[in-house]
């Protein structure tokens, strides 16, 4: 399974109940394609969210996030 490092961006201004339930939807979506969300951290300052995704493949992770409603604007695979 690969791992990689997500970025978000357009989060300034969510509250964290919005925040909780885009990734609600955003697990329910993953989960089926067996990809798994890891620790995320957000940057208000920025807007961004940056998180540790494992999957299958990159394609499958941005299909998962597009499906989602939140796809990445940087997918990065992290060296095993």
């Amino acid at each position: 399974m690969a791992t990689f490092l997500d970025v978000h961006g357009g989060y300034a201004d969510v509250s964290p109940q919005e925040l909780t339930a885009a990734l609600a939807v955003d697990r329910a979506c993953a989960e089926p394609e067996g990809v798994r969300l890891g620790r995320g951290w957000l940057d208000r300052a920025s807007g961004l969210m940056f998180r540790v995704v494992h999957g299958p493949d990159r394609e499958t992770i941005l299909r998962v996030q597009e499906r989602a409603g939140h796809p990445a604007t940087e997918l990065v695979e992290i060296p095993q």
